[in-house]
């Protein structure tokens, strides 16, 4: 009898033990394939924007069509704004401030684009920090300097990964909207922040 015990409690600590690895791997596996995602958009930014047969307006819409297939822009736009202040929105509220903060948001990484000289992008490792979120670790380099950046995933319900968050140098895009947001809020209106959107992406004091 003991020693059927012990061949059952044997059985059953090898099966805990093979799942546990076995999803170790597959997460890894997951990890793994986002790390390889995330180089191949950030990659091909790059080589468009090397690629000296394209014209400046072809760069920027191939630029933007492979980045709206990495970030969730309309995310973003909501955790920019804020719990509080997005749940008092209409539906239409909530879809032409996020129209405007995605139009807005699109325009200053093209801005920042336009200040690309030879850098190289390498994407470092991909890790996960909870579950359904990743952070991929990249160093934008140049022959003097080197930047840190870490971009953050999330898995959506449909099991794609997207961006929902970049930290440049430590500082996270979102919550210097946020604070930003908030800054304008203390002052005005949901509304008048909406119209400083609607006038040419304005939010300058």
């Amino acid at each position: 009898m003991q020693f059927t015990k012990k061949i059952i409690i044997n059985m059953l600590l090898v099966t805990i033990f093979s799942l546990s690895f076995g999803t170790t791997f597959l997460f890894a596996d997951e990890i793994s394939e986002i790390r390889e995602m995330t180089k191949e958009k950030v990659d091909h930014v790059i080589s468009t924007l090397k690629d000296d047969s394209l014209s400046k307006a072809e760069k920027k819409e191939g630029i933007l069509k492979t980045i709206d297939s990495l970030f969730d822009f309309s995310l973003m736009a909501r955790l920019s704004l804020g719990k509080k202040h997005w749940t008092t929105l209409s539906t239409e509220g909530r879809a032409e401030f996020s129209e405007l903060f995605v139009e807005k948001l699109k325009q200053s990484y093209l801005d920042k684009l336009d200040l690309y000289t030879d850098e190289e992008v390498v994407v470092d490792e991909a890790k996960l920090t909870k579950k359904n979120r990743v952070e991929v670790l990249t160093y934008l380099v140049s022959k003097d300097d080197k930047m840190e950046m870490t971009y953050k995933l999330y898995k959506t319900k449909k099991n794609v990964w997207m961006v929902y968050d970049v930290d440049v140098l430590g500082v996270s895009i979102v919550q210097t909207y946020r604070s930003q947001f908030s800054g304008i809020l203390k002052k005005e209106s949901l509304e008048e922040l909406i119209e400083r959107l609607r006038s040419s992406g304005e939010l300058g004091s």
